[in-house]
């Protein structure tokens, strides 16, 4: 059984179009602004030890993980925004997938402009990374330094498994599952 309404494929693919753009910029403008007003990993205090800047290059994944392989990251980002975009062009005509597939591709377009363009070269980039939150540090292997296409990227790919959890298909419809009866054996005497 299914509920709900669906966009059309133009609404939907403008959203997340719009949404990608404006995070993609968003993330751009920051990283622009940190190496304008950062020294490398100098640490200023935002609001005490909850939030710190303190710019990084980080050429791996998150906790530099990876760090001989970041040419490796860039293709698995490229292939993620391909995929959204993909998803987007043939499937996504619901409000909530168009907002958090924006999104998420803004994120990941944010740190693949990093890898395609910045130092040492192009596909392995460094990605800028600022926002530092010392008090997470009790909970991660290391400091937890990440930059706005970051956020984006964690944060949606929470919704995305929300939307899969409560069932809410591309097309913007519910999509109720069907309890199958456990096979039970005869009771008949």
């Amino acid at each position: 059984m299914t509920k709900g309404r669906s966009l059309p494929g133009l609404t939907a693919g403008i959203t997340l179009a719009a949404l990608a753009i404006v995070v993609l910029a968003v993330d751009q403008l920051s990283k622009q602004w940190v190496l304008g007003n950062l020294v490398e990993g100098e640490r200023v205090s935002v609001l005490g030890d909850a939030l710190q800047w303190q710019l990084v290059f980080n050429p791996g994944a998150a906790f530099s993980i990876g760090e001989g392989s970041t040419w490796i990251f860039t293709l698995a980002l490229a292939a993620v925004a391909i995929a959204i975009i993909v998803l987007a062009i043939l499937r996504v005509r619901s409000w909530p997938w168009a907002i958090v597939l924006g999104l998420l591709l803004g994120g990941v377009l944010g740190n693949l402009t990093d890898r395609l363009l910045r130092e040492p070269g192009f596909l392995v980039g460094h990605v800028v990374d600022f926002i530092l939150t010392p008090w997470m540090w009790f909970y991660l292997p290391g400091p937890a330094i990440f930059n706005v296409a970051d956020m984006f990227i964690v944060c949606d790919m929470i919704a995305v498994a929300v939307l899969v959890l409560i069932g809410v298909g591309f097309d913007g419809r519910r999509v109720e599952t069907k309890r199958v009866a456990a096979d039970t054996p005869d009771e008949r005497p």
